[in-house]
């Protein structure tokens, strides 16, 4: 019998989480939404995500840890990739998104941004001082 599994993160921000899941392909909802399971048993979490196939994706904030949890049926896990190998993808697309919203606030421009082959992504970025 499956059942609901909740993953620890480091993600504190929902909206460069919600930023990550996009730049993953996904249409993350936010707000309290159900998040399917086995035999159609739901589990309401602040942000979900519907898969085409196995179970659905959800984030609930804990606010003991000051993070986002990934809450899933891990049994019903159909994705291409495997749950550890996402995770490591979202929290890149997340740092990223962070980095830029940070350097963006801060004045800064992005100059140059390479995606090299072992999937570690150089950022520079400048700004100009008067």
């Amino acid at each position: 019998m499956s059942h609901f599994s909740t993953v620890k993160t480091e993600l504190r921000q929902i909206e460069p989480l919600v930023q990550a899941l996009e730049d993953l392909g996904l249409s993350p909802e936010k707000g309290q939404r159900p998040v399917r399971g086995y035999r159609g048993q739901t589990v309401t979490t602040d942000l979900a995500v519907t898969m085409d196939q196995g179970g659905d994706l959800g984030f609930q904030w804990n606010a003991s840890t000051g993070a986002f949890e990934l809450v899933t049926d891990l049994d019903l896990w159909k994705q291409r990739i495997p749950v550890e190998r996402f995770l490591a993808q979202l929290t890149q697309r997340y740092a990223l998104n962070t980095v830029l919203a940070a350097s963006l606030r801060e004045g800064f421009q992005v100059a140059e941004q390479t995606n090299a082959q072992d999937g570690s992504i150089e950022l520079v970025v400048t700004r100009w001082d008067a």
